[in-house]
């Protein structure tokens, strides 16, 4: 058995994982990515790939604890600066559209919240215009009669989520990064100062030492910081999409609702993604997760409300994917406290915040600033303490996939 060595080791090669070990390789560093199936093929490879610019609904259907909006937009705002010039970086198209988004409002409480979201915007430098429903409709068309207020942001669009990962990982490569496919973590252990880990089976099998493990593994984030004897609450879930068959070039802009799970666009294919977070029927970490009727009805049917044009398009398929959800519904990102070089990141917006988390991270490792404030986003509040329980870090919350949208 032939031990290798690695400046830092990466346990996933989805969005993060893959924009983690670009940002490290181009810096100089020997990279290793490791992923338990093929790159970019779970949750990674499931999102509608929406970047979301704008502050965002605060609940996707069925979720029990809200998002910290405002706490995000600073967050976007930073994310949105670097997906500017990322095809430049990577040297390569991944289809970003930066066409605008519009958020909708259909009651008199979600006008308020947009009002609300306007003034959070505007602190963070995003900025974002107010329309009552006959501007939004003016402005586009295809709205329908429900909506009653839309604020605007011209930083919102979208980027092909099959394309960025293997244009990330391409990137790494380009600059000394290995990626390994098919070669799940088996063991993560201490090394005197660094770390040990084991990966693959019989002849394929992998021993590498290195000071730096990022642990980037998505809804499988929790049971690799456990073989490193890090247990961290999670509570993975997974949510479907739904798409139409391709159509002629109908909508430009990504619509969203402020106040139920909704979000809208056309790709460059001509399909309409429709999607918001509506629960998958089940979670299988060990397959593929059940997709759900009654969300596939309730998601397709507010769509239909809104844009009252799909009724006519034929639904072509839909699918779900897992995502690496925390029980406060914030991101995740940093270095574990007792755990020196044990990196982790994921939760809420993975694939919006990827280009800025590879750079965070790379920025902490390298024990260089980081380009936003992450002091309130540390695995250190996910820590169960040895011996304890959910309880001990208040953060105690039942499995979000066991709870179903009142719409559904």
């Amino acid at each position: 058995m032939t031990t290798r060595t690695a400046d830092a080791v990466i346990v996933g090669a989805g969005v993060l994982g893959a924009s983690v070990a670009s940002n490290l390789a181009r810096s100089g560093h020997r990279v290793l990515v490791l992923d338990r199936g093929a790159p970019g093929r779970e949750g990674s490879g499931t999102t509608a790939g929406n970047l979301h610019m704008q502050a965002v609904h605060t609940k996707r259907p069925g979720q029990a604890v809200p998002l910290d909006s405002a706490r995000f937009l600073p967050l976007q705002r930073a994310a949105s600066d670097r997906w500017e010039t990322l095809e430049e970086e990577l040297e390569t198209s991944v289809e970003v559209r930066r066409t605008g988004g519009f958020t909708i409002a259909e009651t008199n409480e979600q006008c308020r919240e947009l009002h609300d979201k306007h003034g959070w915007e505007a602190a963070a430098g995003i900025p974002t215009e107010i329309l009552d429903g006959d501007a939004a409709r003016a402005a586009l068309p295809l709205l329908g009669p429900t909506v009653a207020a839309a604020t605007w942001c011209d930083l919102d669009g979208y980027a092909n989520p099959l394309k960025v990962t293997p244009a990330y990982l391409d990137s790494a490569a380009r600059h000394g990064g290995r990626t390994l496919a098919f070669a799940p973590v088996r063991r993560i252990t201490r090394n005197g100062d660094g770390w040990r880990v084991v990966a693959g089976h019989g002849a394929a099998e992998r021993v590498v030492d290195t000071p730096v493990v990022v642990d980037v593994a998505g809804p499988w984030l929790g049971e690799i910081a456990a073989m490193a004897g890090i247990t961290l609450r999670m509570t993975p879930v997974a949510i479907q999409m739904h798409a139409t068959v391709r159509s002629s070039a109908t909508m430009s802009h990504l619509v969203q609702h402020i106040g139920e799970g909704l979000s809208v666009k056309q790709v460059a294919a001509g399909n309409l993604l429709i999607g918001g977070g509506w629960p998958a029927l089940s979670m299988d970490l060990a397959g593929r997760s059940g997709t759900s009727l009654d969300s596939l009805v309730g998601n397709v049917a507010l769509a239909v409300r809104v844009l009252p044009f799909i009724r006519d398009l034929r639904l072509l398929r839909m699918w779900a994917g897992p995502l690496a959800a925390t029980p406060d519904e914030m991101p995740v990102i940093g270095e574990v406290p007792g755990a020196p070089g044990f990196y982790v990141a994921g939760g809420t917006y993975a694939f919006t915040f990827a280009p800025l988390w590879g750079e965070t991270l790379r920025c902490l490792i390298e024990g260089k600033p980081p380009p936003v404030d992450i002091s309130d986003l540390g695995p250190g509040r996910l820590m169960v303490p040895a011996g304890g329980s959910a309880r001990d870090n208040g953060l105690e919350q039942e499995n979000p996939q066991d709870r179903r949208s009142k719409r559904c």
